[in-house]
């Protein structure tokens, strides 16, 4: 027997397949082993020793992959063909061998980049060792980001409060999207005309002709700026006669682009799907290890981590007789086109992302694909085709029209394009983000001489526009272009950036917070050096010279320490004043933005004397007076004050992190907006400071929901909460909505339900409420929060049983209804599988845990967690047997 070792369970299932009852297979769950979040994982004293411990589910996975390495034939180590799973390979046979677990088995390296029949058999006759190069950069790798994040963010934490962490490739991304901003602040519109002139050859046919000469100069676009300039030519083109100068055709080629790789993929699937990055790789992945088409589990897609823009030749020729069949002939071209990459840093080991098989069509796929993968797999079998497919043939015209009013000559153009043969158009065109294709039209016929009859002149004001923000497809492009970051990190700094709340994303733009705006001015005020894009650029590189056995690993670690630690020592004797001078200086226009009358935009609008400055406190950054405590102005960098509206004076005395967003008509009561230890939340008046006053009413805010969307009126209605909208259909009794500590959910008596992700706590009706209530009630839930009802699975043909995948308490988790088993953080809940499902369940079966906790005890814990009670005495919680609570523990975990 042979056993292989593959990350997942998906890939593993599909595998198993081809291989037949000679080998075992199994999925590794991604890595086993990492570093622990602490200090001294990495110890530069010892020459940048790690430290390494078994992952969550680590324990279980090596002991499983030990016991069928138990008496076989070999050990065969399949992970993915990159430096991420040559790492995994190194990590299980590192643990393995710490285990003593291989004994002379002999332990083999192999790799594919597509998951089919052949691919996998033929990776099986041509085995290598592990490539140690690839696991040193990937040593490296890890070993930056550690020495970065657990050296720079508590410096950030010190001086900078509020501010999450800080990263070695998330800060240079956030440097990108901070810096467009200030770009599109700083940004001056500028006043420009254009003049359009319709015109009518002889034939009667009308076509437009635009400004671009006069009195033998040459007019750009921005030369007519006022309109008084406009006035004039105006003027002059409606008394001026028109007669074609020239007439110019020339033929014209538009060659395809490259088939994708992760960057293009990404950055097309987010234009033309509107797909996150981390989203569009969830799903390749999926397409990737393996899908059910028509009884037989295949991978339809190669590898999708790559920067190769390259494909095997087989897949060349397939490509063309496909096109060939699909086309005809006229759209294959004689010769098979070649690309190379002209990124930064390009790693070509890899094939580009291709369908491992050209014949299978979209049209015939779709049905056995989740929607989201059929429009992916579509966009990927699209482009692979059109990269092989003839150029398109066109012809572009350029007509030159000659307008004479008196002596003086004023040139005018008109410009069109006819496609002559479609080649590669009939099938694909790529997206762009920030500017529009230019329209094709068609020009009448016309020879030089011809003359010309004025129809109409207009002419349009118009004003530059700033550079737009950057989307997350432009984003990731210009991180490869500028070489930082490799293919497999742009989705997860991107989603970084948001769950630092660093940046939101606004009709699909990435605008920058103020924290981020902050921890970019703090890091280009003291280590401007790393998150400058060359020196990040320039890592990268060296990080792929030692995946080429080029330098050693530590040696870039030695350089790299050097003067990063030397960095982090200059800090310690740096005063939070200076942060707040720099920052104040950087952050200037967007935190003191020029009022337009003259005035100086730092004067404190409530004492006019004081001067305002960026200030720390516990709950982040905020802008106050320097008369303080006389003066007792502040504000929020965000708050309606920053625009010069209003006060801007908060409650409490000048508190920060407090928003005034008017008074309640009720009660005449204040309503504010205040950062929490835990999160924003909303207060109805102010605290008193007497014994046994009663505290003012308070309400957090329902997830996704932001501060920034909050007014007055939203803020009434959550402090009103809880609100009957409903009786129960059988006791008469009310049904209340109110907001949790997990979450909004409805209430009847002791019983308590969830609002799903769609419901609004604020809008739920009567027959919903009731619903849920009349469900929960029904499956015996009296007296419990609202769990998650899952989505079902499907049924366990050997155990009999019904899988659900649920949202626990602590991330998703599947169960059968006997064993809970958590999802690793590499698998999405929406995408899990049933055969996924039954691996993760029979590991947590196999390691001898998972085991929900007893009825009552679930029951009695969660009621009290819903209904906000205390619990019980000590002296009662105390004689809860040991074994109840562990259970209870476990259960709700799930």
């Amino acid at each position: 027997m042979k056993v292989v070792v593959v990350e997942s369970p998906a890939k593993a299932k599909t595998i198993n397949k081809y291989l037949g009852r000679d080998y075992e297979v199994i999925a590794s769950f991604g890595h086993i082993r990492d570093l622990p979040p602490k200090d001294g994982s990495v110890d530069p004293e010892q020459d940048f020793h790690m430290v390494w411990e078994l992952a969550d589910r680590g324990a279980s996975r090596v002991s499983e992959i030990a016991k069928a390495v138990k008496g076989a034939d070999k050990l065969i180590l399949a992970t993915d063909p990159d430096r991420e799973g040559e790492a995994i390979s190194w990590h299980v046979l590192e643990a393995l061998t710490a285990r003593k677990a291989l004994k002379g088995i002999p332990v083999e390296r192999v790799t594919f980049n597509a998951i089919t029949k052949a691919s996998v058999e033929q990776a099986m006759r041509k085995p290598r060792e592990i490539d140690q190069a690839l696991v040193d950069a990937y040593l490296a790798r890890r070993a930056l980001d550690y020495l970065v994040g657990f050296n720079l963010s508590p410096v950030l934490w010190r001086k900078l409060p509020g501010a999450r962490s800080a990263g070695r490739v998330q800060s240079v991304a956030l440097r990108l999207v901070v810096e467009r901003e200030m770009e599109i602040e700083r940004f001056k519109p500028r006043e420009y005309w254009t003049l359009i002139a319709t015109l009518t050859t002889a034939d009667g046919a009308t076509f437009e002709a635009r400004l671009v000469g006069a009195d033998g100069k040459r007019i750009q676009r921005l030369d007519v700026g006022t309109g008084e300039e406009a006035a004039a030519f105006k003027r002059d083109l409606e008394l001026a006669t028109f007669q074609v100068a020239s007439v110019e055709a020339k033929p014209a080629k538009r060659h395809p682009q490259p088939p994708f790789t992760t960057s293009t993929l990404q950055q097309e699937a987010s234009r033309k799907l509107g797909m996150a990055p981390a989203q569009t790789m969830r799903v390749a992945q999926r397409l990737y290890e393996g899908v059910d088409i028509g009884g037989e589990t295949v991978g339809i897609i190669t590898y999708m981590r790559t920067d190769g823009v390259d494909m095997a030749p087989e897949a060349i020729q397939d490509a063309r007789r496909v096109i060939g069949k699909e086309f005809g002939d006229r759209y294959v071209p004689d010769v098979p086109r070649k690309y190379s990459v002209k990124a930064k840093n390009a790693q070509e080991a890899h094939e580009a992302v291709r369908p491992t098989d050209m014949g299978r069509l979209p049209k015939t796929v779709a049905r056995h694909l989740e929607p989201e993968q059929a429009r992916l797999y579509e966009l990927i079998w699209t482009r692979t085709m059109a990269s092989q497919m003839e150029s398109a043939e066109l012809e572009r015209t350029t007509v030159d029209v000659t307008a004479k009013v008196g002596p003086r000559t004023i040139d005018l153009r008109a410009t069109g394009q006819v496609v002559k043969f479609d080649g590669f158009l009939a099938l694909y065109q790529e997206g762009k983000d920030d500017e529009e294709d230019e329209e094709s039209r068609r020009l009448p016929p016309m020879k030089a001489g011809d003359p010309l009859k004025r129809e109409r002149i207009s002419s349009t004001q118009h004003f530059t526009e700033p550079p737009p923000r950057y989307s997350e497809a432009s984003l990731v492009k210009r991180m490869e272009e500028l070489g930082i970051g490799r293919p497999s990190t742009y989705a997860a700094v991107l989603q970084t950036l948001r769950d630092r709340e660093y940046v939101k994303i606004e009709k699909k733009r990435l605008q920058p917070e103020d924290k981020g705006r902050l921890v970019t001015g703090f890091l280009e005020s003291f280590f401007r050096r790393y998150v400058e894009y060359d020196f990040t650029a320039d890592l990268e590189e060296q990080l792929d010279r030692v995946s080429n056995a080029e330098i050693d690993w530590r040696a870039v670690l030695r350089d790299f320490w050097r003067d990063f630690s030397a960095a982090i020592g200059e800090t310690k004797e740096l005063r939070v004043t200076d942060v707040l001078e720099a920052l104040n200086g950087l952050l200037g226009p967007h935190i003191f933005p020029d009022k337009g009358d003259g005035s100086n935009p730092r004067t404190c609008p409530t004492c006019g004397s004081g001067q305002l400055s960026l200030k720390l406190g516990k709950f982040g950054a905020f802008i106050g007076c320097s008369n303080y405590p006389e003066c007792k102005y502040t504000r929020q960098l965000s708050a309606s004050g920053v625009d010069g509206e209003g006060d801007g004076s908060s409650a409490e005395g000048g508190q920060p992190g407090v928003r005034v967003l008017g008074d309640d008509p009720a009660t005449g009561l204040p309503v504010t907006l205040r950062d929490g230890r835990f999160g924003p939340f909303l207060q109805l008046g102010e605290a008193s400071t007497e014994k046994g006053a009663e505290k003012p009413k308070r309400s957090s805010l329902p997830k996704g929901l932001s501060p920034s969307d909050v007014d007055l009126n939203k803020a009434l209605a959550l402090l009103s909460l809880p609100r009957e909208v409903a009786r129960h259909p059988e006791t008469g009794e009310p049904i209340l909505a109110n907001l949790g500590r997990f979450g909004p959910y409805v209430q009847h008596g002791k019983t308590y339900a969830n609002l799903g992700k769609d419901d609004d706590v604020l809008e739920i009706g009567g027959n919903r409420a009731i619903d849920l209530i009349v469900a929960k009630e029904q499956g015996g839930g009296r007296g419990r929060p609202a769990a998650d009802p899952g989505r079902p699975l499907g049924k366990d043909e050997t155990s009999g049983r019904d899988l659900v995948v649920k949202a626990g308490k602590y991330g998703p988790y599947v169960t059968d209804g006997e064993v809970n088993a958590t999802l690793p953080k590499t698998m999405a809940a929406e995408a899990l599988t049933l055969d996924e499902a039954i691996a993760l369940v029979n590991a947590k079966r196999a390691a001898g845990g998972g085991k929900p906790a007893k009825r009552g005890a679930v029951r009695k814990s969660s009621a009290r967690k819903a209904s906000g009670d205390k619990p019980a005495a000590k002296k009662t919680a105390a004689k809860k047997p040991a074994a109840k609570k562990a259970a209870a523990k476990k259960s709700s975990a799930g």
